[in-house]
């Protein structure tokens, strides 16, 4: 077994080592940093679930709806939590694997039910949302390094057949919302350190006066990481702005920019690398000064608008720009091949917007109630996309000559239909029509290179349906079907060969298609809730890689593959101040027969065996979390278990990481005077500072497939709060 030794500060574990151990999840007397209880808690019975407007698009109690959709408040978000990375808080929703690679220039490895674990970077297969605006683009390629937990009030997680009535990739729906200010005006400073010199300084500014509500948060994060060769910083803005344009409207303005001016890439290790010293980095990333730096602001707003006693209106517009740089460690031999190379720098430059609104009717049909709701959507990219060497002269690591130079143009336009009745007391039904339509246009400015100009357009129409069967009190069950639609992304279309020899686009891949059923039970009453779905998924074409080397990706279409799974999740408060969080997913995902679809150049042999297990997908992920909250001293304390099974690396299921368990330890104290508010918190992650591996690169040619996880380490929060009525 490998150990990494903490580079933080030893103060700072010794402090935090002081508390001692204790137990989980806070209630609302006793969270620090919380601002109070979720929705789940303070009700009492199932019919006062929490409230939430995924899936619906209208505010909905979440057990009637017939779909699997998790909020995640405000509390679990901020208490003891860096409020960085998702993978903080997703761990705790079944379905979802949320991985950090502990590497901040490739995002955190996400996916849902599966959808998603293929990609190498950013996120696919999984649509994101930040307040209604789109975190993923027309192509299906999504980042959520925008978005900021530090003043959300809210993030969603809605799986299985109704995510497709949000488009295009859609294998699920993650959706974050900022917080609205309370009356009164605030400000609240807040700084964390702890492990491998992590910093992070917040300020969040607040105020409502009745007549315009606004938050404004503003953070800093940087950190050495724990691997060589991983520094990473971090700046983030955001703001929401709303007021009531008439008496029956309202108007929503939001802002939010990132910046990371200088992110260092570890790159993957080899199984023998990982053995010797999980913390190194890989091959090339020092020599090669692998790295990214980022620029993205975006402004978007929301118009809400009753138009009469039983119609409301809603448009969300957006406009936003990207701009990253990436250095790869592409071998300068490699780079010199003929024909030529793409280079080992990559440049890209994205301008996009987009507009969503829809009307929803409600009124009385057959003596129940019936909600329709109509709207259409379209999003559009440009992109400038370009290619240099990563050397000049005998200098590596800096952007030599171009070698690639093209546009790319990529637009979708839906339309979608949804409806809701509820034709007895103890019945819904729900269902849903969406007709996508994308379209990819790309414009080589180096022909030999880039390929002559092409275009690709894909269309579906996917159809959703679900029932919801109100037994008891305490109990509802459901079912549901939906069909699904991914296509290719412009990165899985960039190349044709790995050897350059065919330029141009992949315009063979086809885009997958799948067939999702889903049925459930929701149950609680006052104090406890419980959700058990059981899935299976259908999927044609699904998009795999086919050969990853020397910097290109070919991508190819596999045969079908099936996942079968069972998701519970459970929360309930206990005596004496305890709570108690459970989170369990088994998903058996594999594939069938495979068979490439590269077009001008013969695909390289099947790199799928039928029966492979899908790699990244875990069968067995568990969570567990028990805190004890004691009013009298603002003390809480959460006790967690994670545990995953293994996972595969790549198609052919050679390779693997094994399974592992770990525990952290999170608590904090609380202090409330007039005006102020003072919060001391602190994290101990991975408790028996085991070895394992958080992630893998996915059928990584080099066989450089692992981002190994750190030990112990230790992290402590302060915040200072002061606001007025």
């Amino acid at each position: 077994m490998h150990r990494k030794y903490l580079r933080g500060s030893c103060a700072a574990h010794a402090l935090v080592l002081m508390f001692g151990i204790g137990a989980a999840r806070a209630e609302e007397a006793g969270t620090p940093g919380g601002s109070g209880a979720d929705g789940a808690t303070e009700a009492t019975g199932l019919a006062l679930s929490p409230v939430v407007v995924t899936a619906t698009r209208v505010s909905q109690n979440s057990a009637d709806i017939p779909a699997s959709i998790d909020r995640i408040d405000q509390d679990e978000l901020r208490f003891a939590q860096l409020q960085v990375n998702l993978s903080e808080s997703l761990m705790t929703v079944p379905g979802v694997s949320a991985q950090s690679r502990q590497n901040y220039a490739q995002d955190v490895q996400l996916s849902v039910r599966g959808f998603g674990a293929r990609s190498s970077f950013g996120v696919r297969g999984v649509r994101l949302y930040s307040d209604g605006i789109p975190g993923t683009m027309p192509d299906g390629q999504g980042q959520f390094s925008q978005f900021d937990i530090g003043s959300a009030e809210r993030i969603e997680v809605l799986r299985g057949p109704f995510s497709a009535l949000y488009g295009n990739s859609s294998g699920g729906v993650i959706a974050i919302f900022t917080e609205d200010a309370k009356p009164g005006y605030g400000i609240q400073g807040s700084t964390d350190f702890g492990a491998f010199h992590t910093q992070r300084d917040a300020v969040e500014a607040e105020g409502d006066d009745g007549t315009v509500n606004y938050v404004v948060d503003a953070s800093h994060f940087q950190t050495d990481g724990y691997r060589d060769h991983s520094y990473a910083e971090r700046n983030l803005f955001n703001s929401k702005v709303k007021f009531s344009p008439t008496e029956s409207s309202k108007l929503t303005w939001i802002v939010n920019a990132i910046q990371t001016p200088y992110t260092e890439d570890p790159l993957g290790l080899t199984s023998a690398q990982l053995a010797a010293n999980p913390a190194q980095a890989g091959t090339g990333a020092i020599a090669y000064d692998t790295r990214k730096n980022l620029d993205q602001e975006q402004t978007g707003l929301v118009f809400e608008d009753t138009l009469g006693a039983h119609d409301t209106f809603t448009a969300t517009s957006y406009v936003g720009h990207r701009a990253a740089t990436q250095f790869l460690a592409i071998p300068q031999a490699v780079e010199q091949r003929t024909p030529l190379y793409p280079g080992g720098v990559i440049v890209l430059d994205r301008t996009y917007y987009g507009l969503d609104s829809h009307v929803t009717d409600t009124r009385d049909f057959l003596s129940g109630p019936l909600q329709v709701t109509a709207g259409a959507s379209y999003d559009d990219l440009a992109e400038a996309r370009k290619g240099y060497l990563n050397y000049d002269g005998s200098t590596l690591g800096t952007q030599g000559a171009i070698r690639r130079d093209e546009a790319n143009f990529v637009y979708d336009l839906d339309q979608y239909l949804q409806a809701q009745w509820d034709p007895a007391a103890r019945w819904r039904l729900v269902g849903g029509l969406r007709h996508n339509y994308v379209e990819v246009t790309s414009h080589g400015h180096i022909p030999v290179i880039d390929g002559a100009d092409s275009s690709v357009r894909y269309s579906a129409v996917d159809p959703v349906g679900g029932i919801t069967f109100r037994a008891s009190s305490m109990l509802n069950v459901y079912g549901s079907y939906g069909k699904g639609f991914e296509t290719p992304t412009l990165n899985d279309l960039a190349y044709r060969s790995t050897t350059g020899a065919e330029p141009g686009l992949n315009l063979g891949l086809q885009p997958a298609r799948s067939d999702n059923y889903e049925v459930g039970m929701k149950a609680g009453s006052g104090g406890w809730h419980a959700n058990l779905a059981a899935f299976y998924i259908q999927t044609r074409d699904e998009l795999a890689v086919l050969a990853n080397t020397n910097g290109r990706t070919v991508n190819q279409n596999i045969g079908e593959t099936q996942r079968r799974g069972l998701e519970f999740g459970g929360d309930a408060r206990l005596p004496a101040g305890f709570s108690a969080q459970v989170a369990y997913t088994y998903m058996h995902a594999v594939v069938g027969q495979s068979y490439g679809t590269c077009v001008g150049v013969p695909c390289l042999p099947a790199t799928v065996a039928a029966g492979s297990y899908l790699p990244a997908v875990p069968m067995n992920e568990f969570y567990g979390g028990l805190t004890w909250s004691y009013a009298p001293w603002g003390f809480t304390v959460t006790a967690e278990t994670v545990a995953r099974s293994h996972i595969y690396a790549d198609d052919r299921n050679t390779a693997q990481a094994a399974g592992y368990w770990v525990e952290n330890l999170r608590l904090g104290f609380a202090q409330t005077t007039p005006g102020w508010r003072f919060t001391e918190s602190a994290r101990i992650d991975n408790l028996a500072d085991r070895f394992y591996v958080g992630s893998v690169i996915v059928n990584e040619s080099n066989s450089r497939y692992f981002e190994a996880a750190p030990g112990r380490a230790a992290y402590v929060m302060f915040t200072a709060a002061w606001r007025t009525d």
